[in-house]
């Protein structure tokens, strides 16, 4: 076996990344919380090599950030950060919808469908995680509607750096409102989108909540 053939061994690293991707956006590890090596490697059973391959690839989702000589941490951003982020988003967001919409035959809502129903389906299981990755993955779609290829390459790192605020923000909902809530918002714009009316859809987008409870 040549040497650190684990570092390019795909299952480690991805297995790994997936574990730790978890334990982010679950809430077992909080922001700011420091990403430890030794014990990595101890609780997962594997070598450094792999580890860090997964450190680096959460690195540039955003969930992960890299300190000078103190290792890594679960990434920690400002109330500064996460407002300009989220501006940013409604920005993006607005301009997908301005452009994609009235809708043509060639615009597939599919994708935009299957998130919406994964949402609700991991709130009937009451799963938080997964309610988080179909809220990522109706977003994104929603953006792909335009057809815009840069558009999406500029949108897709800012929804992965809010992503461990967005599972924040459903944890916080699930405190004060009903589960169902948060699913029947993105499909009451989901209908606005589907409706055709640009009007329709930005108000909807408008109001559909996304920031209510990030603190």
């Amino acid at each position: 076996m040549e040497p650190d053939g684990e570092l390019k061994h795909p299952s480690l690293v991805e297995l790994s990344m997936r574990r730790l991707r978890h334990e982010i956006l679950s809430g077992a590890l909080a922001p700011g919380a420091r990403l430890i090596e030794e014990q990595l490697t101890q609780r997962f059973g594997i070598s450094r090599a792999p580890l860090r391959e997964a450190l680096r690839s959460l690195g540039q989702q955003g969930l992960v950030e890299h300190l000078p000589r103190r290792g890594a941490r679960v990434t920690e951003l400002t109330r500064g950060d996460v407002d300009e982020l989220f501006g940013l988003r409604d920005v993006l967001e607005r301009y997908a919808v301005e452009t994609a919409l009235p809708l043509s035959g060639v615009h597939d809502m599919t994708a935009l469908a299957e998130a919406l129903e994964g949402m609700a389906s991991a709130v009937r299981l009451d799963d938080p995680f997964s309610e988080n990755e179909a809220h990522r993955r109706f977003h994104v779609a929603l953006v792909a509607l335009a057809g815009h290829r840069q558009l999406l390459m500029a949108y897709e790192p800012v929804i992965l750096k809010l992503q461990l605020y967005m599972a924040a923000n459903l944890r916080r909902e699930a405190e004060q409102r009903a589960p169902s809530e948060g699913v029947e918002r993105h499909r009451r714009l989901f209908e606005a989108i589907a409706s055709g009316d640009p009007a329709t859809a930005l108000d909807a987008l408008s109001r559909h909540g996304a920031r209510t409870y990030i603190g």
